[in-house]
């Protein structure tokens, strides 16, 4: 369920953006500017729109903040659990309850350290001024492993009220065929953590029930199709080879066994690009752009853009627009280069816009806007 519905129409108008000279990009729609929300912000990694204006947003190193309506950051929100900050690893995404207005829960994903290393959790809490209250653990991925790169993770609310959780394979690729661990998987969980009964794989020996759909590498974007309802996701290859993907219950997506993309040596993965039994990504970008967050934009102040996916890059520090007819790609285009930084997330704003989050000792968020 997107944030949009929990915006009153005061909030909307409440998202201004700071006094600074907006930079300018050009589309195949248009020129457009890209305005600075807020600034100074420790690598953010995920946002959402609170119903009153502000923003909650994450910072890797394992800070939760609040945007105020003129870019003003709070300090770090209080009982936010410790997190494993090591390379990919930290405090990862943030989302709302779809009764956030009525209950102040929030969920967040996190690297989560213990025995063994570290591995993707997620928890609920409830907002409560500047600190966090009642903490749950819904979810922990299992095994804990060492090292700091796939996490994931992204976490959405889908149509169905359920969380649907994109999980890394933690660096290793056999994993990800297991169902007997979370590595490589898409997770789907009731908003208490317990596990929905028509869930694939409930009841089947050797299965983790929570898990949904598997074979998948390392998962950076997660949104809901407005149109639909259905799960998006998309998630990195190695040298080549990221995809999108929309995950179906049960089905297998074929890391490691068959990508588009090489390893890093150069040598081959797998056995190819195609498998029976396993699925095909509805896009893939060979060479890799590195992808990270994902947003359907529903707003009309671009109009050009409504209805298209977008996903950011942080390889090339750009913004990749994908016009979709259904699930078929009709075009790409590849935004923003002008603006030179990494990309993290994307989120549609309820006020119409997009907005984006930059991966960067001094991250921003910005607001793309029409120059004219």
């Amino acid at each position: 369920m997107r944030h949009l519905a929990l915006v009153t129409a005061s909030a909307l108008l409440a998202i201004p953006a700071l006094a600074a000279m907006p930079e300018t990009a050009s589309t195949q729609a248009g020129p457009v500017r890209v305005v600075t929300v807020a600034k100074g912000l420790e690598h953010p990694w995920g946002f959402a729109f609170l119903p009153d204006g502000r923003m909650l947003v994450s910072e890797r190193p394992g800070r939760l903040r609040l945007v105020a309506p003129d870019g003003t950051v709070s300090p770090p929100l209080g009982n936010v659990p410790a997190v494993y900050h090591r390379g990919q690893g930290g405090l990862l995404d943030v989302a709302l309850d779809p009764d956030f207005a009525r209950n102040s829960r929030i969920y967040f994903t996190y690297a989560e350290p213990g025995e063994g290393g570290a591995g993707t959790a997620l928890a609920s809490a409830r907002l409560a001024g500047d600190r966090l209250e009642t903490v749950t653990v819904l979810f922990r991925q299992q095994p804990k492993t060492g090292g700091g790169n796939h996490f994931g993770s992204r976490v959405v609310v889908g149509r169905d009220g359920m969380l649907w959780l994109g999980l890394g394979e933690r660096y290793q690729r056999d994993e990800a065929q297991d169902l007997s661990n979370y590595l490589g998987k898409v997770i789907r969980i009731a908003r208490d953590g317990s596990v929905p009964p028509d869930n694939p794989f409930v009841g089947r020996a050797g299965a983790r029930p929570e898990i949904w759909s598997y074979g998948h590498r390392n998962i950076q974007g997660m949104a809901i199709n407005p149109q639909t309802g259905a799960v998006w996701l998309h998630e990195h290859g190695p040298r080549g080879g990221d995809e999108v993907n929309t995950p179906q219950a049960g089905r297998n997506y074929g890391w490691p066994v068959i990508t588009y993309g090489i390893d890093y040596s150069g040598e081959k993965i797998g056995i190819g690009t195609a498998a029976p039994g396993m699925e095909q990504p509805l896009l893939h970008w060979t060479p890799s752009i590195a992808p990270a967050g994902m947003a359907f934009y529903t707003g009309g102040k671009l109009p050009a853009w409504t209805g298209n996916l977008f996903v950011g890059s942080l390889k090339f520090g750009s913004l990749h627009r994908v016009v979709l007819d259904g699930t078929r790609v009709v075009a790409q285009e590849q935004l923003l280069r002008e603006v030179g930084e990494n990309i993290r997330d994307v989120r549609d704003g309820p006020d119409g816009y997009l907005y984006l989050a930059t991966d960067n000792a001094e991250g921003r968020i910005l607001r793309i806007e029409p120059a004219i």
